[in-house]
Order: C-alpha cells, then structure tokens, then sequence
C-alpha cells in the first residue's frame, strides 16, 4: 500500500517564470508566482503522467490558514494546497481581493 504522503526535498526551476526554489520536502509551489506542477497523485508520490503546470485559481482561508487552488492547464485536476510562509504575501491578498484568477 502507498502512503498518502511522501516527504521529498526537491529544489526547482519554476516553470512559469523561472525562479529558482529550494524545496524543504513541502513545497509544493513556487513562492514567487505560486504556480505549481502536476506531477503527483498523492503528495510526494511523483506519480502523476500530467506534468502540466497548474495555474493559481483561488485563496482561501480555513481554520486560519491560507489556502491555494490549483487547477491543471493541461488535464483540469484541482487540487489545494496551503500557502507556504515564505509565499509572496502580497500576490496572495491581491488575489484575495481580486476573487478571479492570474
């Protein structure tokens, strides 16, 4: 049986607008656009045959926490993921603000 989440420390190149991110194991996107990539199934698992980049779509707060949505532009997987501290704090309340996507 597979665990729902694998802890990897991966650092990348964000492929929406190139910085360069170390990775502590949870980062799941870039803190500069907060793009992401969909390459898991399961947090960590790498399991994904997407690839696609996945495009901000929505933030929200839950429990105190601030939430990204992230939809794939290649095959439209959804999937939600906390923002990260070191986020770009005011993309995510512009985009509070806004309520629509980048």
């Amino acid at each position: 049986m597979t665990r729902k989440f694998q802890r990897r420390i991966e650092d990348f190149t964000c492929e929406h607008c190139g910085a360069v991110v170390s990775g502590d194991g949870y980062t799941n996107h870039c803190p500069r656009c907060l793009w992401s990539k969909h390459v898991d199934v399961h947090p960590g698992d790498r399991a994904a045959d997407c690839g696609g980049l996945m495009q901000p779509v929505s933030v929200t707060r839950k429990n105190g926490e601030i939430i990204l949505t992230h939809r794939c532009q290649l095959c439209g997987h959804i999937k939600r993921n906390r923002a990260a501290p070191d986020d770009r704090f005011d993309l995510l309340l512009e985009f509070m603000a806004r309520g629509d996507a980048f």
